[in-house]
């Protein structure tokens, strides 16, 4: 697994700072260059790690350190802060809201699991003590429907799609307004897996969000194609206001 080989990596480079003797600037360097080598080696975007490197040299000055301090922990708790960053904007979760009921609309890739993570977070919430179905408005791939139809008898979500209208919004709006009159709390959208240059399928996740005005945007977004998520991310957020990112496939090679 690649994130758990990081991990190793990255554990190890820390790691030598305790069998340093001193630590100075050499170690500083040798120890920055094997975690900078190791990010990049798992496919982390070369600005990304060149920013890692240069805030740790910052937070870190050897040469101004009292000679009581603990550099190796400083040192250590630098990196770690910067790893952190690397993954958590600061910015709070989206959170569903009580008493209300909360429509949550799913985009992104074909094939990134979109439908088998609108289940997992319909059973999540269901788990949770929340009122929650699911809807098919995928009617692009063959299968779609029924793939979540199945998902849903087995986890006992109730949901709503069509085997004869080819309308995605008109499937969308006739489900949400179902679902928000038997007062559910939790409404999931699964749409048509799309690409930036399939304009035509852009504009219709555009039609559907407009006709449902959900409450969160959940871009799926597909670990084993690297860095091409950024372009993919960006241009998905440009059409709709993608508030939620959920990652699949990190278990993958």
């Amino acid at each position: 697994m690649v994130l758990a080989d990081l991990g190793r990596k990255i554990t190890s480079a820390l790691r030598s700072l305790s069998n340093a003797t001193i630590i100075n600037e050499e170690v500083l360097n040798a120890m920055l260059k094997e975690v900078c080598t190791a990010l990049l080696e798992a496919d982390v975007n070369i600005k990304l790690v060149k920013q890692l490197r240069e805030n740790v040299k910052s937070a870190i000055d050897l040469e101004e350190m009292a000679s009581g301090l603990n550099k190796r922990k400083m040192i250590q708790h630098a990196v770690f802060k910067e790893l952190v960053k690397l993954v958590d904007p600061g910015v709070k979760a989206w959170t569903p809201t009580k008493g209300k009921q909360n429509v949550i609309m799913f985009v992104g890739l074909q094939g990134s699991g979109k439908t088998t993570t609108c289940s997992k977070l319909a059973y999540y919430y269901q788990r949770k003590g929340w009122k929650t179905c699911l809807i098919c408005a995928d009617t692009f791939r063959a299968g779609a429907f029924d793939q979540l139809k199945q998902n849903a008898t087995k986890a006992r979500i109730p949901f709503y799609g069509s085997y004869t209208e080819m309308d995605p919004v008109i499937i969308a709006s006739e489900g949400v307004e179902k679902f928000k009159n038997e007062n559910f709390e939790i409404i999931i959208v699964d749409t048509s897996g799309r690409h930036k240059q399939e304009d035509s399928l852009f504009e219709e996740m555009l039609q559907v969000a407009n006709a449902i005005q959900p409450d969160n945007i959940v871009y799926v977004m597909d670990a084993s194609i690297g860095q091409a998520c950024e372009a993919q991310a960006k241009a998905f957020k440009d059409k709709v206001d993608v508030a939620s990112v959920i990652v699949t496939k990190l278990d993958g090679h």
